[in-house]
Parts: structure tokens; sequence; C-alpha cells
């Protein structure tokens, strides 16, 4: 039988979230918002963003360094906030960790399959992502029928970083990016990047109102409350008064990271500290 101060002790320690630069805050701002009492230590790659060009061996390597880092604070689950990553490093992280791993790719398969309605489903993301084959080969395991295309959307992400989301020149991107998947009708289009739900509004008016937005952001945290319930790692204990839930960190640029961070997360991003990832 557990002691439940060591329960107590290991159910309040923090979620780990790590991403190659600010994306992975849309999943972080989506887990505050469904489990309000947990606490967050988010890493930002920022210095070495983005993944989606790098190889599988360099992703690797990154993921475990901050893997590292995070398990230098004592979190109780690592939630792998890129879509690169996820599928470039998750089976390296879970088999050395001993603490849960959760990627962003698995939830939003799993959505897409169970949304679409004609089986044609569409994945914009890193060529990383797409190269991998991750998102084709978990949507068939649950649904043979469905035919998925990809298309790889790489000036997505540094138009995210420097905080274009509705500029001009984004939605003309996105419409020469996005043009080639209208003409597929598909019905369904997985955001397989966690920069992208950003843009959102301006994915979804080029697409248009018949074609269902999956966000993997949102998925994977219905998937780790899940998790966390299953495994009885959910905080019940709402953080005291004044104290600061979420610590971010990043490898560069942490003052245009906090100023970046605050206008995504509406919780009042005290400071980010700036660390040298490769040290771990």
């Amino acid at each position: 039988m557990i002691d439940r101060n060591v329960y107590e002790e290991v159910s309040q320690a923090p979620i780990g979230v790590f991403d190659s630069g600010v994306g992975g805050l849309t999943v972080a701002r989506e887990i505050m918002r469904q489990m309000p009492k947990e606490r967050i230590i988010y890493f930002g790659d920022t210095a070495r963003v983005p993944y989606g060009t790098k190889s599988k061996e360099t992703v690797t390597r990154f993921s475990k360094q901050i893997a590292r880092f995070l398990q230098s604070h004592q979190v109780k689950t690592i939630v792998v906030a890129c879509n690169t990553a996820s599928a470039y490093a998750i089976e390296d992280l879970e088999a050395e960790l001993d603490i849960p791993v959760i990627g962003v790719v698995k939830p939003g398969a799993r959505m897409a399959a169970d949304v679409t309605r004609n089986g044609k489903i569409g994945v914009i993301a890193t060529e990383g992502t797409i190269g991998s084959g991750l998102y084709s080969k978990y949507i068939k395991s649950l649904r043979e029928d469905a035919t998925i295309y990809g298309k790889a959307c790489p000036l997505f992400v540094p138009l995210v970083e420097e905080g274009l989301w509705e500029d001009p020149v984004t939605v003309e991107i996105a419409r020469r990016y996005l043009t080639e998947l209208i003409d597929l009708d598909i019905d369904t289009l997985i955001l397989g990047c966690t920069h992208y739900p950003l843009i959102r509004s301006t994915i979804g008016s080029i697409m248009g109102e018949g074609v269902t937005l999956v966000n993997p952001a949102y998925e994977t945290a219905v998937a780790l409350k899940k998790l966390l319930a299953e495994k009885n790692l959910l905080n019940e204990v709402t953080p005291p008064l004044g104290s600061n839930p979420y610590q971010f960190y990043v490898s560069d640029g942490a003052e245009k990271f906090k100023q970046f961070a605050n206008s995504i997360i509406k919780y009042g991003i005290l400071s980010a500290k700036t660390i040298n990832i490769e040290e771990y």
C-alpha cells in the first residue's frame, strides 16, 4: 500500500512540457485550462528551433537533453509538446524514463479518425513529422479505410515565432500550402505542429467551414488528464495564493519568449529563465 504522504508528494509534482520553441505553449495553455491545480515546468528550445528540418538523431538527442533537465525538477510526467519530437523521439524517451511520457501525435490522430466523415484526412506539419509517416500509421491503425494526405508547411513555424499570426504574408503562404489539400476534398485537417493553432483562424478561413480542424494541443491535454487520473497522479490541491505554479525556461532569448508567452497565455508569466541545455 502506497503511503499517503508519498502519494500526495508525487501527485503535487509538476508536469514537464517541452517544445522546440513557443508552439508548445498552446499545449501548456490547454493543460492550464483543463487542470488548473497542476504545476507546470515548461522548456522551449528557442536556440535550436525549428526541429522540423533536423534529423531524427539530432531531434532525439535534443529531446533526451531536455528530458534530463525536466527530471532535475522532479516532474511526474513529460509532455512532448512538439510533433517532430513526438514522431522521432517518443519511443526512446519511453524506454529511458521511469515516468509517463505523452506526445501530441496519438491524441490528434485519434480525434481525426473519429470525426472524419469521408475518410479523407489532411495533415499539415513540419517536414520531419510528415516524413515520419507517424500520423498516417496511427490513423490507419484506427480506421483502415482512411486516406491521409500530408503537406509540409515549413514556413509556418518561423512566421509564428515572429508573431506574424494574421499578417498578409502568412495568409498568402497559407493559401499556397493549403490549396492542394482543398482540391483533394479532405473533410478533416490535423494541425500537426503545436505552432499552428496560433494561426488557426487563417487556416480555417482558407479551408472553409466544411473542413474540421483538429487541434492536437487540446486533445493532448484531454489525454494527459485521463492518463494522470488512471495513474492516481492528478493534483487535487489548489496552489497556495500568491504562489507561481508555472515556471518557464528557454535555451535563448528569455525576454522575447516572455513577451510572446504573455500574448498566448493570459495567466501572467512572471519570468522566463535561460539555461544552457547542452549541459544536460
